[in-house]
């Protein structure tokens, strides 16, 4: 196992590179001129020339990319063109905002959609199976930032249950603000992997109970909650695992529209701001920081199913 996690990161290091290079030449051929944060009307040409040359965009674009690699590769990510402060500071400052309302939402997403799809796949062709499978399409199908707005508009505006946007409220600093400013976008980005998962629990549910040692197990009197929770699960966790793995790069990205729709302060509201802005150090930095998590989730998700599936352990 060890010899294919080495092989897995070795094999991430030139992947990673290339996602940097081609993200780098993107980002530099878009449209735009960050330069035009610090430019006004009253400057002279002469003092616009020193700007660019100040922000390096005076310099080829390879050479750009050269020394910004240089630059990563020994820990320094630059300034914000924006705020001028490090970028290092303005993503730490906006991780644990992020990965908390993730980190809620993907567990939100596994507790309601494993005994849902499990529940489903029992009772396959039913009711309740076809309304749960609409259901699913539905919250498939709906845009996020949609669903943000009827859920503002409904819980916020017209029953004033819960606050619109922020993650507390000024001056109140207490552990139930917190959690009534999360429940809403909590929502938003439950909905997808909610449907989602309960469709891959259910799809894999079906197949295990179609499965000989489901057959024997009924046969030898185990009820159907016994043959369920101590076969049928442990099978239905495995596509869970390879879904939520590559669902780590949402800890970053996924939650763009989210967060800027509810101003959460988190990474995906930060990464919004560094596009409409071009503020290309943190557009690079988040960009490369999604693509470590897509590695890393991919890889955990490969260890984690080594130690739940046996047949992964036999083959190797």
């Amino acid at each position: 196992m060890k010899k294919q996690i080495l092989k897995r990161i070795l094999q991430a290091i030139p992947m990673l590179f290339f996602i940097s290079f081609i993200s780098f030449m993107l980002m530099n051929l878009a449209p735009g001129d960050p330069a035009k944060n610090y430019i006004t009307p009253k400057m002279s040409q002469e003092q616009i020339t020193i700007i660019r040359e100040n922000l390096g965009l005076n310099k080829p674009i390879l050479v750009r990319y050269g020394y910004w690699l240089k630059n990563t590769l020994s820990g320094e990510l630059g300034y914000s063109l924006v705020t001028n402060q490090p970028v290092s500071s303005e993503i730490v400052s906006r991780l644990p905002a992020t990965f908390g309302l993730m980190g809620i939402s993907l567990l939100f997403s596994v507790i309601v959609a494993l005994p849902l799809g499990l529940f489903t796949a029992l009772h396959k062709g039913k009711f309740i199976d076809d309304f749960v499978t609409i259901l699913n399409y539905v919250g498939i199908s709906i845009p996020s930032f949609w669903f943000a707005m009827i859920l503002i508009t409904i819980f916020s505006l017209k029953l004033g249950w819960l606050p619109s946007v922020g993650m507390r409220s000024i001056g109140v600093d207490t552990t139930l603000d917190l959690i009534s400013h999360g429940i809403l976008p909590t929502l938003v980005l439950s909905l997808s992997n909610i449907s989602v998962l309960t469709r891959y629990v259910r799809s894999s549910a079906l197949v295990a109970l179609q499965e000989d040692y489901i057959i024997t197990a009924k046969s030898k009197g185990l009820s159907e909650k016994q043959v369920l929770f101590n076969h049928v699960l442990k099978n239905s966790l495995l596509p869970i695992i390879t879904i939520l793995g590559m669902n780590l790069t949402a800890i970053v990205s996924g939650a763009f529209i989210t967060e800027t729709v509810f101003g959460w302060p988190g990474m995906g509201r930060l990464g919004m701001n560094a596009i409409l802005a071009m503020d290309y150090p943190i557009i690079m930095a988040i960009t490369m920081l999604s693509s470590i998590f897509v590695v890393l989730g991919n890889l955990l998700a490969d260890i984690l199913n080594y130690f739940v599936d046996p047949r992964i352990k036999v083959g190797e």
